[in-house]
């Protein structure tokens, strides 16, 4: 399991991106799109890692909410 930002992008489509994975990011035009498309973007990233012999990073990202 990994964790998943998602927010409105400035093109209005949603963007997904997986902290824990640098550079694994990707988008939708609807929360459930961007979703479906980082599950498959996250399982290609791991892929990748495992087929060069790279270890893989584990998840141990945290998230706050500050109140401005």
């Amino acid at each position: 399991m990994r964790q998943v930002i998602i927010y409105r992008g400035e093109d209005n489509y949603w963007v997904a991106e997986c902290p824990s994975l640098p550079g694994c990011i990707s988008q939708g035009e609807t929360k459930e799109t961007a979703i479906a498309n980082i599950k498959e973007a996250i399982n290609g990233y791991i892929e990748a890692l495992k087929e060069d012999n790279l270890p893989i990073p584990k998840d141990n990202f945290d998230t706050i909410l500050v109140a401005i």
